[in-house]
């Protein structure tokens, strides 16, 4: 059986970087909402969206996403 899904570490450096859920939305220009489905898996971000959070969390956008 083959997963195509995303796996996100963003909640984990977030929290290492002491911020919400609604601080890296308001650095990204997403909302709340988004970064919450992100981390929970329930939504795969565009390219674009998952550069500029791996940007502001500087890590690299394999730190942050992996698929199984």
């Amino acid at each position: 059986m083959h997963s195509n899904s995303i796996h996100s570490k963003i909640r984990e450096a977030r929290e290492n970087n002491n911020e919400t859920q609604e601080d890296i939305a308001n650095a990204v220009n997403v909302s709340r909402q988004t970064i919450i489905a992100i981390e929970k898996g329930d939504c795969t971000p565009s390219v674009a969206i998952a550069l500029r959070i791996a940007k502001h969390l500087k890590k690299t956008v394999e730190e942050l996403f992996n698929c199984d």
